[in-house]
């Protein structure tokens, strides 16, 4: 079957589709033949080396750790009435750029009638992180909601799931393009963080208060701001690393400013919960209450495109592969 491999550490070139035995599913496991792929910023730091939360993979490598499609095989004690469904998997942190992918089949999650698999994929991952960043957040009605990197696949579900909460939602992200879909999407405003004074226009817009909830995407000098525009009294949710430190607020400085800071060690605890997340916010897709921002698609044989496309942040939304 093909299949894109990492031979080497490195930049988006190290990405190299080739041909590789078709796998088999073991105990407990399925062999779902991929239709759609998805990827994250995280998968672009592992293929480089430097992602400090998870263990490098041996080499070679196929990337890629969600996925969508049809079950094409089940292994020992697997209900074969999965034989033939069309499935969201998670393939654990490899595996998912390929033609036929392994799964646990505890992990199966069965995509919704009336919704589409890249709309499924792009959901899987980034939703059930989403929704549980706002049950933690415990947003309230009429609180002003920050979220960084709202054009991206996490902030934009972020943004519909505060609003849906009753929030009144503020959307920072870089340039024209990405501030229109931030307003479509339903953001009372939407600030450019790549701009001085960003934060102040935050400030202003919440009439000089600040937000009561900011969900940091992007650590680094735009986190430290964000965590600097956050209300007495407000919540600082730390997710992402995506300009390559996450946040890091000293606790006296969070009591001094009398915020609450959830850190980024939060979704260490997500993993037992996200199935359930995965089920309910695809749910909420299929109902068409919320919608993932796909800006852009590529084939499997130009997964270095794709990575490039996360990595450089010139992607709109999710970035998915069609295999």
């Amino acid at each position: 079957m093909r299949a894109v491999q990492v031979h080497r550490f490195g930049g988006p070139e190290e990405l190299v589709l080739g041909e590789v035995p078709d796998p088999a599913a073991g105990p407990g496991e399925v062999v779902v033949a991929v239709e759609v792929a998805g990827l994250t910023f995280v998968e672009t730091q592992i293929r480089r080396g430097t992602d400090p939360w998870h263990e490098p993979p041996a080499l070679p490598y196929v990337p890629g750790g969600r996925v969508a499609g049809r079950v094409d095989a089940v292994g020992a004690g697997v209900d074969p009435a999965w034989l033939g469904r069309r499935v969201l998997a998670s393939t654990g942190e490899t595996g998912g750029f390929a033609e036929r992918a392994v799964a646990s089949a505890g992990a199966l999650v069965p995509a919704p009638e009336g919704l589409g698999l890249p709309e499924a994929v792009a959901l899987h991952s980034d939703g059930s992180t989403a929704r549980g960043l706002v049950e933690h957040a415990r947003i309230r009605p009429g609180e002003w909601v920050l979220v960084e990197a709202a054009a991206g696949g996490v902030g934009s579900l972020l943004v519909q799931l505060a609003r849906a909460a009753g929030a009144r939602v503020i959307g920072a992200a870089g340039g024209a393009r990405k501030l229109d879909a931030v307003r479509e999407l339903g953001a009372e405003a939407a600030v450019d963080y790549r701009e001085p004074g960003w934060t102040e226009e935050v400030r202003a817009l919440t009439g000089g208060a600040g937000a009561d909830v900011v969900f940091d995407g992007v650590g680094g000098d735009i986190g430290r701001a964000a965590f600097g525009a956050t209300a007495r009294g407000g919540r600082f949710s730390v997710h992402g690393a995506a300009s390559g430190a996450a946040t890091s607020v000293d606790p006296a400085d969070a009591r001094r400013a009398d915020v609450e800071v959830i850190g980024i060690d939060q979704l260490f605890g997500f993993g037992p919960h996200l199935a359930r997340w995965a089920r309910e916010i695809t749910a909420e897709a299929a109902a068409g209450r919320v919608r993932p921002l796909i800006g852009q698609t590529f084939p499997l044989s130009r997964a270095a495109d794709a990575h490039a496309a996360v990595e450089n942040r010139t992607a709109l939304g999710k970035t998915l592969l069609l295999v």
